[in-house]
């Protein structure tokens, strides 16, 4: 197998990087279909959903909490403890028994729940089997949590009442005994009883100022309940919450858009990484180790397309009318993955040498498409395989094969000798292309370059190999390059093909 050589060294590339970010975005919006689809298919699957199963009836109301411990910085802390209060089965039975209801309080906390608008504002939403159940249910809850929070509140004061007035009433018989002590110690005479008795005399003083202090601490636990127990009322009463179907269907589908898109693109990002077909000019031309020298759409769309189209395709006729005229050996196409574009190259090329003589197209296509087509008038001559043998050898011949897996390498060297190959973008792996280049150079079949099919139209990459120095000299040094003659281009030698790796991590 023959290699590309140059009359200069140059420093071996750097390694390639593990994911190409530029082809994996490529690949991925060249699955377009495949995300689009998916997505579609979640916008429908949301709307579906909203029309199919409805959500419930369901109502609201809120209520205003006032707590004992309310600060104008609290975080929010309060009102999170009373929607967890609200999610228990002692508020969830205890509303259900003034519904008179026999469901459990378990499946009955599923059909409800609070949120905290404000520190101070619970909001309550129920659902039920109707408008009106919910609404009733939504009433029944709020007027629990209302009667809760304020049993709890009336709890939370008599017993700091009541732990007060024990101290209070624990003072007093210190107290008592105080005096009985003093009545004992009047009777007493002499500097040590006079001691004694102000000694007492002044924790008699002490315990009449807490027992004072206790009783009006007491007193002042309960006076600012009356406060909070009007305070934690309902301030909306329940009310059905009006649910229109086109809005629920558009939120609904506008999830399920998102997801779809999401699940789409994740599934074409990771599809396109384990496929690792090369869709980039630089990627093709790097594993075929050939030139790409023209780019066709696959198929055109609109009218300036296929106006531009037909400029590309005329334009690519004429280089490849060119690259037959430069040699005497015949030349092939030879296609992988767009054999009807491959076909319809080789008719143009055909009709362009024609005047300069006869040209027969050996049609090697699987399936033999161009072989069946009637020959226009004055359209070139289209035979197969088996027909080749019996032209003329003065005939002007143009073979059109394929490279696809499964195809006969020895008999490519039969269509020619040499070759342009027509390759569709992100068709075949980067290991297929590896084939294709090991196998025509075993065959000595020189390849001429590439014609890249339904390339991506934002592709700005490079496919022209180039085996030159990397930089290029400047100030003295091209002057006296000049001057000693060795400032000149390299002459790039013709090769076969160029040489290509055994692996992939040979390649990077």
């Amino acid at each position: 197998m023959t290699t590309r050589t140059t009359d200069t060294t140059s420093e071996p590339p750097g390694a390639a990087p593990l994911l190409d970010l530029q082809a994996l975005v490529v690949a991925v919006r060249r699955r377009r279909r495949l995300w689009s689809a998916l997505a579609l298919v979640g916008l429908l699957l949301g709307a579906a959903v909203t029309v199919l199963m409805p959500p419930p009836p369901s109502a609201v109301t809120k209520v205003l909490v006032a707590h004992q411990a309310d600060q104008p910085n609290d975080p929010g802390t309060l009102i999170k403890t009373d929607v967890a209060l609200l999610q228990t089965t002692g508020i969830a039975g205890q509303a259900l028994k003034s519904l008179g209801s026999a469901e459990k309080p378990e499946d009955f906390m599923k059909e409800y729940g609070g949120t905290g608008l404000t520190n101070n504002l619970l909001q309550i939403n129920a659902t039920g089997h109707s408008d009106a159940e919910a609404v009733a249910r939504a009433k029944a809850l709020a007027e629990t949590f209302v009667a809760d929070h304020v049993r709890r509140l009336q709890e939370a004061a008599d017993a700091e009442s009541k732990a007060l007035l024990d101290q209070r009433d624990r003072l007093k018989e210190e107290l008592a005994q105080v005096n009985t002590t003093i009545g004992d110690a009047s009777a007493q005479k002499g500097p040590q009883a006079s001691a004694n008795l102000e000694s007492l005399f002044a924790s008699r003083a002490e315990l009449t100022s807490r027992i004072t202090d206790f009783s009006q601490r007491a007193a002042e636990a309960k006076v600012g309940m009356p406060r909070l127990v009007a305070g934690t009322q309902v301030v909306d009463a329940a009310r059905a919450e009006k649910q229109s179907l086109a809005r629920g269907a558009a939120t609904n589908g506008g999830i399920g858009l998102v997801l779809g898109l999401v699940l789409g693109i994740a599934l074409a990002a990771v599809g396109a990484v384990v496929a690792d077909r090369p869709v980039l000019r630089r990627e093709v031309a790097a594993n075929l180790g050939a030139s790409v020298i023209a780019e066709l759409p696959h198929r055109p769309g609109g009218r300036w397309q296929r106006k531009r189209t037909r400029t590309a395709r005329a334009g690519l006729t004429t280089t490849l009318a060119r690259a037959v005229r430069a040699g005497e050996e015949p030349v092939s196409l030879l296609e992988l993955g767009c054999a009807r574009n491959a076909g319809a190259i080789a008719l143009d090329l055909a009709g362009a040498l024609e005047p300069e003589g006869p040209v027969v197209v050996v049609d090697g296509l699987p399936g033999a498409p161009l072989a069946e087509r009637r020959r226009k008038a004055g359209g070139p001559t289209v035979v197969d395989g088996a027909g080749a043998d019996a032209l003329p050898g003065d005939q002007r011949r143009l073979g059109v094969g394929s490279v696809a897996p499964g195809t006969a390498w020895t008999d490519l060297r039969h269509l020619g000798t040499r070759t342009v190959l027509v390759v569709r973008a992100g068709h075949g792996s980067a290991a297929w292309l590896h084939t294709v280049a090991r196998q025509l150079a075993e065959q000595d079949i020189e390849v001429i370059g590439v014609v890249l099919i339904d390339p991506d139209p934002r592709d700005r990459t490079d496919g022209t190999l180039w085996d030159g120095p990397h930089t290029a000299p400047r100030g003295r040094d091209v002057r006296r390059a000049r001057q000693s003659g060795a400032g000149r281009r390299p002459h790039r030698r013709t090769t076969w093909t160029a040489k290509v790796p055994d692996s992939d991590q040979e390649a990077r």
